[in-house]
């Protein structure tokens, strides 16, 4: 099979749940689904977990998390089954003990009576394993077995001659078969390795393509071998780039790390939670070793279906650009209706300060502040730094730094007119709408021979207790009438006691 056939292919996404995902095992997970859709094909989630005193439940939840959040919705799988169930390796240990036992039956594996004690000192002189129980007689055997030693199951691997994988984007990789040192193939607990069960498995689920990182590069003849010894295909082997930290100077970290004075997390967690969002992500992990055409470095999930082929993607490592992720949310974010971006923004709001998410979906006031910062923010957790002053009550807004109500080259007495010629206004003008709001106090201005942006900062301050805010006559719409002249109000006499104490 070509690796750019056209035909259905079976893909599958096999995390070991012992940590929180992290952007490379979501980008396997997404070249895997992109390549699934677009040969109409199936992405299986398959989880191995064989390793169990790594095992954690947390992990688990976090990357069926992670891969909901981006949109990558799975055809088989731990939770919705499917014609290759179970999808839990710890689930399939009798399936994994009768292929290994066929491959001892064969000559193919033996059993290895080597104590962790042996294996240590020949560790310690820096020696791989010694094959020592390789041929050992019936006798030999039974001997082992009556002293109770435990023994684990090991693969006989040629002794000479080398073995070829071909990878799709690689192309041909050849080692000398006397360097596979006879690994484990199934642990003296009966669960398997990693090496025995995912060929298994993979032969088992019909997998057409292993998609992995290059890690894997040095498994690939083994698992090549394995499938040999079974007289069973490979798969196409498509090893994935390594992502690079943002430096570029070394491989992404499974901890978080500090770069350009920039703290950087290398877990999805991270990102959902620090507000970005899934199609910029997708749009973002798509372009880490797979390239779009050369001029268009946004698209939409359709069109990278269409065009996603395995044989396209570059061995070559990327740098993970950060900046380039913020930019690219941020004008996902632009694009987005004020509606859906409103959707979006009620739960890191709510979370900040402590509302109702479904309440602040429906409120009024977030519905009319959304467009006012959809220009400003290129995270959703920006937000509520430039609008939680609309979400608490005029007693709750305090100005430590009075000067700041006093606009420029005026005095705190012109100041304090200012206000009070403002709030007049506000307090006869109809419509109260921004418009009218605007061509009143430009108006005022005029006639009190004050430049406007002079007469506009005490206002701005007054009601936000900020000197940077959204559009200020918007904002005195979203509050209200009377919550705006209630800030004006103790603006007024926060300046007027600092005026008076001055004096």
């Amino acid at each position: 099979m070509a690796a750019s056939s056209t035909a259905p292919a079976r893909v599958r996404f096999a995390p070991s749940p012992t940590g929180f995902l992290h952007l490379g095992g979501l980008r396997t997970a997404l070249f895997d689904w992109l390549y699934a859709r677009h040969t109409g094909g199936q992405f299986i989630l398959r989880i191995e977990d064989t390793d169990q005193k790594r095992f954690n439940p947390d992990s688990l939840n976090d990357l069926m998390r992670s891969l909901r959040w981006l949109g990558l919705a799975w055809d088989e799988g731990p939770d919705i089954g499917g014609p290759h169930a179970p999808y839990v390796q710890s689930e399939r240990r009798a399936l994994y003990r009768q292929y290994a036992d066929w491959l001892v039956e064969q000559g193919k594996a033996y059993h290895c009576y080597t104590s962790e004690a042996e294996l240590e000192e020949l560790r310690a002189k820096g020696l791989p394993y010694d094959r020592r129980h390789r041929a050992l007689t019936a006798e030999q055997r039974a001997a082992f077995a009556e002293e109770g030693r435990a023994s684990v199951i090991r693969f006989a691997a040629p002794l000479t001659g080398t073995t070829t994988v071909h990878d799709a984007i690689r192309g041909n990789i050849t080692v000398e078969n006397a360097s596979i040192a006879d690994p484990v193939l199934l642990k003296s607990d009966g669960l398997p390795t990693y090496h025995l069960a995912v060929v298994v498995d993979d032969r088992l689920m019909e997998i057409t393509h292993v998609l992995r990182g290059e890690e894997w590069i040095p498994s690939a003849p083994l698992h090549q071998l394995l499938f040999e010894a079974f007289a069973w295909p490979a798969p196409i082997f498509v090893h994935l780039p390594v992502i690079l930290d943002p430096s570029g100077k070394g491989k992404m970290s499974k901890r978080k790390t500090v770069v350009d004075g920039r703290e950087f997390s290398p877990f999805v967690r991270d990102y959902i939670t620090g507000g970005y969002l899934p199609d910029a992500m997708f749009n973002f992990l798509t372009n880490m070793g797979w390239s779009f055409d050369a001029e268009q470095e946004i698209f939409t999930r359709e069109e990278a279906i269409a065009r996603f082929d395995v044989t396209d993607i570059s061995p070559k490592a990327t740098a993970l650009p950060f900046t380039k992720l913020d930019w690219m949310n941020g004008l996902y974010i632009r694009q987005m209706e004020p509606a859906r971006l409103q959707e979006e923004l009620a739960p890191y709001v709510a979370a900040d300060l402590g509302l109702d998410v479904a309440n602040l979906r429906t409120d009024r006031r977030l519905a009319e502040l959304t467009p006012l910062i959809q220009e400003r923010i290129k995270v959703l957790t920006e937000a509520t730094a430039l609008i939680d002053w609309a979400f608490v009550p005029a007693s709750q807004i305090l100005y430590p730094d009075p000067t700041q109500l006093i606009g420029k080259k005026l005095t705190a007495a012109e100041s304090l007119h200012v206000l009070e010629t403002g709030a007049a206004v506000i307090a006869s003008i109809e419509p109260f709408a921004a418009p009218a709001l605007e061509a009143a106090f430009r108006s005022q201005a005029e006639t009190m021979q004050i430049k406007v942006g002079s007469f506009l900062a005490p206002f701005r301050v007054a009601i936000t207790g900020r000197t940077v805010s959204p559009p200020l006559f918007e904002s005195m719409h979203v509050l209200g009438r009377e919550e705006t002249l209630a800030r004006l109000a103790n603006a007024t006499q926060t300046l007027r006691a600092y005026a008076t104490a001055a004096v």
